[in-house]
């Protein structure tokens, strides 16, 4: 078994945990990025064509300028830019490597990992920040044949899709997306959600597109709606008027993301019962088990729609000014 030691562990090698790296380096602590994916590895699995809401300056870190060539940035002007930020302050991040569990103590934390051939890794450090955001784990329907290799909880492109029947779950950005570059590509979309329309928060220039498409026909929309259950060619919704079933290929489940709170409840880390926030030291961001930090989304526990690259990316300022005054 390989053994590493290092001042700190990050587990994740997303922007929040890319800008802890950076400013723990800047303070001269000893940094390891442990990543089971690649960097920046949520936005990678964005869709293909993703137009970023927020303008570049919002997702810079390091200090590093982020260019784009139109107003708002896309995916692949995202990842390029934070390779560039990785390689220029020549951060040591280990790619595709999953973290099983952590044990020890402050000052003492042994990170477990298994690398892609399944061979065992261990980082020790002083301490560890959990940076690992929430986009692994879907929310699920919880409705027979969800299990099914037609369930899909991730929309990359539109392509595969052509001359498929496909129903899309959800009414927010990733559905309304996903709806219509389904739809432009010819697959035969139908869009059920639970609510009375499509949310408000869709992008305004998304917004008026799908309620177009969906008012001409093009794209058919069950409103006050859900997924009774999943079949191998169909698919049976309940509607307001009643129990509704037909052709289905695909299901793209996109009904959001949560954090892995089963992971961070196995490590010690207490939630609010009523806000199902982690604790966390507000001045350190800290968590309740010591010399543990939790950076980005995490801190919002299942709020994920309160924290995004734009302020997450601050965290990392606020960790390592805490962990560099404790290792002096």
């Amino acid at each position: 078994m390989s053994t590493y030691s290092t001042d700190v562990v990050v587990v994740g090698a997303g922007p929040t945990g890319l800008a802890c790296g950076i400013e723990l380096k800047r303070r001269g602590v000893t940094v390891v990025l442990i990543d089971k994916g690649c960097v920046v590895n949520s936005i990678y699995h964005y869709p293909t064509n993703m137009v970023f809401f927020t303008t570049p300056e919002l997702l810079e870190i390091g200090d590093i300028p982020m260019t784009s060539l139109n107003e708002k940035p896309v995916r692949g002007e995202a990842l390029k830019y934070y390779r560039r930020v990785a390689d220029h302050y020549q951060l040591d991040i280990r790619q595709y490597q999953h973290v099983s569990h952590i044990s020890g103590d402050d000052g003492a934390f042994v990170t477990h990992a298994t690398d892609l051939n399944g061979c065992p890794l261990q980082y020790a450090s002083k301490k560890v920040i959990l940076a690992s955001g929430y986009y692994d784990v879907p929310n699920l329907l919880d409705v027979p044949g969800e299990d099914l290799p037609k369930v899909i909880h991730y929309y990359k492109e539109a392509h595969p899709f052509y001359n498929q029947d496909v129903l899309v779950v959800g009414a927010k950005n990733s559905a309304a997306i996903a709806a219509l570059e389904l739809h432009w590509n010819g697959a035969r979309v139908t869009l059920v959600h639970r609510g009375e329309e499509i949310s408000s928060r869709v992008k305004y220039w998304i917004k008026p597109n799908i309620e177009n498409r969906i008012k001409s026909g093009e794209i058919r929309a069950f409103f006050r709606s859900s997924v009774n259950r999943i079949d191998r060619d169909s698919v049976t919704l309940n509607t307001p008027e009643g129990e509704v079933s037909f052709k289905n290929d695909f299901v793209f489940a996109m009904t959001g993301y949560r954090p892995d709170t089963e992971f961070l409840a196995k490590h010690g880390i207490q939630f609010d019962a009523e806000t199902r926030r982690p604790y966390t030291v507000p001045d350190t961001l800290e968590s309740d088990r010591k010399g543990m930090y939790l950076a980005g989304v995490l801190v919002a526990g299942m709020h994920t729609n309160e924290i995004f690259i734009e302020n997450g990316r601050f965290h990392g300022k606020i960790i390592a000014e805490a962990i560099a005054s404790l290792l002096k």
